[in-house]
């Protein structure tokens, strides 16, 4: 685990203060799955393991309880949360409208020629991410697919509600890659976004845009039937019918 930790730790920017980095570090860590659903987190170890004291660690682990992501049991430790279903499904009802509204709002308007370019570009850079698959790059462009789309018309709490949000989805999202949803079906989609809005179709770029949004539904419920030990055991009873909206 410290290896995997510390890899991360790199990613993150020197510049940010310690408790920013640590936060960030274990989130992509709970992310990716490298800290399993249900594995018990010490508070110990991690200072040890970044030569810092407890109290930054407390405080990520907070941040990661807000978020919905750790819990932290009075006596009992600190725990990385199961996937729930119906989370998932809230938080991806919440993005889908958020997401909807600025590829809306991106087709009426138009959007300026350089960040056109730039979507295309993290486009094919995601086509670079296909072979050799390189699931964790493409999931970085992914997001800076729908950043660079959302502060392309100046909605920067559009995505600060998507950053909050998106959490509880990505997790599903990485196990969902590549055998229930392939790399390639999402970079069309993608592009099907980008042609829309660039060609100012607003109807084509609203209904793309949910077709998106709603590719997870497809995906959640053969990701539970493959990996039961990462979902409460609880199952959602609107499941069926949200696929079926």
């Amino acid at each position: 685990m410290n290896t995997t930790l510390q890899a991360l730790w790199l990613e993150t920017r020197d510049s940010d203060s310690v408790r920013q980095r640590l936060h960030e570090v274990l989130r992509q860590s709970i992310i990716r799955m490298e800290l399993a659903p249900g594995q018990a987190l010490s508070e110990k170890e991690l200072a040890e393991t970044f030569a810092v004291s407890r109290q930054p660690v407390r405080e990520a682990f907070i941040r990661l309880s807000e978020a919905g992501l750790v819990e932290v049991r009075p006596q009992r430790g600190t725990f990385v949360v199961k996937i729930s279903q119906q989370a998932v499904l809230e938080a991806r009802f919440v993005r889908e409208a958020v997401e909807v509204a600025v590829a809306r709002e991106a087709a009426n308007r138009g959007l300026a020629p350089p960040v056109l370019a730039e979507l295309r570009e993290l486009i094919e850079r995601q086509r670079r991410c296909s072979e050799p698959a390189d699931h964790d790059r493409f999931f970085l462009l992914d997001e800076s697919f729908h950043r660079t789309l959302s502060l392309g018309i100046g909605q920067q709490a559009a995505w600060k509600v998507t950053e909050e949000v998106k959490a509880q989805l990505d997790r599903v999202r990485y196990l969902s890659v590549p055998e229930s949803t392939p790399l390639d079906k999402l970079i069309a989609q993608h592009e099907a976004i980008v042609d829309a809005i660039e060609r100012q179709d607003t109807e084509a770029a609203v209904e793309t845009m949910r077709i998106h949004q709603r590719e997870i539904l497809e995906s959640l419920p053969d990701l539970v039937r493959r990996f039961p030990e990462m979902f409460q055991s609880a199952q959602t009873p609107s499941l069926a019918e949200e696929i079926q909206a």
